[in-house]
Formats: structure tokens, C-alpha cells, sequence
């Protein structure tokens, strides 16, 4: 697929997304398309004459972002993007690099094949967290990871209920709980001990956080599902949903976070030579093959 208008999203103050991002703008330059910087990166190019605008002015005009950094600039990015119908690459210039796949050593070769239309594409889904005070609306918010209940001080238990399509799943006294997507399963949800889910996968995992008892283990459920968490009325302030581990909601005893799967879907590009189990093998350090 040839892409007439880019977008380059990246990571500021850091000398190797500042040499990725001016190869690219070289590179696609050469290939005439039309580039729209995101305004927080525009000390970083060269090239001053090109067109700086918002994030979601990228989204609305363009057919392809480019984003330069780690996976945390990749979520800021992709929570927006994926309001609009754009095809979303990441150049690894960050530490674990789940969601940005192209080495910054190979950027000439692999949007060579991206343009050519050697590519593997996925949409991811994300989620959505409505949070409710008396059956009134307040706050909503998404994510392409994980959102997560909790205590806004370190080591304080909370109370709450969990309901699953307003069904009765259990109550618990934890640190709170991770409602993770298949991308979010190898991140903060792996940490709490979570399993590791597939991307194709149409299923979120719930991840217990430090649960004062011993039978307490993650579920894996429909992502169709709602998620319904009923925050105790004697819990004490203090509490909050985060989403990303970037916007956090704040709570009140009471509250209610609904749950569910955002209409919103990331439209992922990677390069030809992709494989999932690769990367879980080069991040994670699983052992290679013996033969």
C-alpha cells in the first residue's frame, strides 16, 4: 500500500528518536509524501519547513503514523489514533518494544517493504472504563493496556465487588484488580501474574491485585463482556481507576467502573518478518530452540 500522507509522532530530548526521526523524514521525503509533525517534536527535525500540527489532526488527515520511541509513547499515541481509520507503525527507540516493532537499525528496509505492502496487519481493540456515582455518569476514559482499579496510596487494601454481565462474581479485600486486553497481557498484567494472550484473541483477563486470601486466581473472559467493579461504601477516598497507567479517574466510596470493549480499534502495521512468539521470546528471554 502506498501512503500519500505520514505522520511522525515520537519521543522529545532523546538524541536516538531525534536520528531516527530525521531518517524518516529523509526517507519519505524521497517518496513524496506529504509530513505532518506532531507539534511536541518539532525541535527535533532538520527539516523545518514541514507541517506541525496536533495528534489528532495526524489522525484525521493521515494515512499512516510513524511513531519513534518506546511502547509508553506508542499507547499515548495509540489511544488517539485509533479514533480514526490510521495505520499505526512504531520504530523501537524505548526499552521492551512490544508494540514497536521496527529497529531503529533497519528503518531504510522496513518501511521500503511497509510502502510495498509487505506488511502484516491486526486490529487491536481497546477498552473503555465509565465510572458512575448514584447511577449518574462522571468520568470515562480508555485504554489499549490495561485499566486497572486501585488505591491511590501504596500498600492500602480496598473492598469491592466484582460483577461479570451483572452477574455476582465475588467480592475481595486486595490492592485492587487489572482488567487487561490481549495487548495489555504483557505488561502490567503479567507483572500481577496474569497469563500471556494472544493479540487475535477476543478476550480480556482479570489480574487480582496482592487478594488477602490464598484462593484467588485470574479469570479469562468473553471481551463482549461487561466488567462491573462496585467500589465498597466504607472503603476509604483515595481510590482511583487508572487507564495505561496514564489517566487516573479519581473515585469515591460507592462508585461503580463499568467495563467494556471501546468501539475504537488500533490499526497495527508491522513489517513481513513479524512473528508474535519472536518477540515474546526476544523480550521476555525464553530460551531458543535446541535444534
Amino acid at each position: 500500500m502506498s501512503y500519500s500522507t505520514v505522520g511522525l509522532i515520537g519521543k522529545a530530548d532523546h538524541e536516538g528518536s531525534r536520528i531516527s526521526l530525521n531518517l524518516l523524514v529523509c526517507e519519505l521525503k524521497q517518496r513524496n509524501c506529504t509530513i505532518l509533525v506532531e507539534a511536541s517534536i518539532k525541535e527535533e527535525l532538520d527539516d523545518r519547513s514541514l507541517e506541525i500540527c496536533t495528534l489528532n489532526t495526524i489522525g484525521e488527515r493521515a494515512e499512516l503514523a510513524i511513531v519513534v520511541g518506546g511502547d509508553g509513547y506508542m499507547l499515548g499515541a495509540a489511544r488517539v489514533l485509533a479514533k480514526f481509520d490510521t495505520d499505526v507503525v512504531g520504530v523501537n527507540r524505548g526499552n521492551l518494544g512490544f508494540l514497536t516493532d521496527i529497529n531503529p537499525e533497519d528503518i531504510n528496509r522496513q518501511i521500503a517493504h511497509i510502502f510495498e505492502g509487505k506488511v502484516y496487519r491486526e486490529a487491536r481493540f481497546l477498552l473503555e472504563a465509565n465510572v458512575f456515582r448514584n447511577d449518574e455518569h462522571q468520568d470515562t476514559n480508555s485504554a489499549v493496556n490495561e485499566i486497572v482499579l486501585h488505591h491511590g496510596k501504596v500498600a492500602h487494601m480496598m473492598e469491592f465487588e466484582l460483577y461479570i454481565d451483572n452477574q455476582f462474581v465475588f467480592s475481595q479485600r486486595s490492592d485492587g484488580i487489572i482488567v487487561a486486553t490481549p495487548t495489555g497481557s504483557t505488561a502490567y498484567s503479567l507483572s500481577g501474574g496474569g497469563p500471556i494472550l494472544m493479540p487475535q484473541l477476543d478476550a480480556l483477563t482479570l489480574v487480582p491485585m496482592f487478594p488477602h486470601t490464598l484462593s484467588s486466581r485470574p479469570i479469562v473472559v468473553d471481551a463482549n463482556s461487561e466488567i462491573t467493579l462496585k467500589v465498597s461504601g466504607v472503603s476509604t477516598d483515595n481510590l482511583q481507576v487508572s487507564c495505561d497507567s496514564h489517566s487516573a479517574i479519581s473515585l469515591m466510596p460507592g462508585d461503580e467502573v463499568r467495563i467494556r470493549k471501546s468501539p475504537d480499534k488500533l490499526h497495527l502495521v508491522h513489517p513481513p518478518d513479524y512473528n508474535y512468539f519472536n518477540v515474546l521470546r526476544t523480550k521476555l528471554n525464553w530460551g531458543s530452540k535446541v535444534y
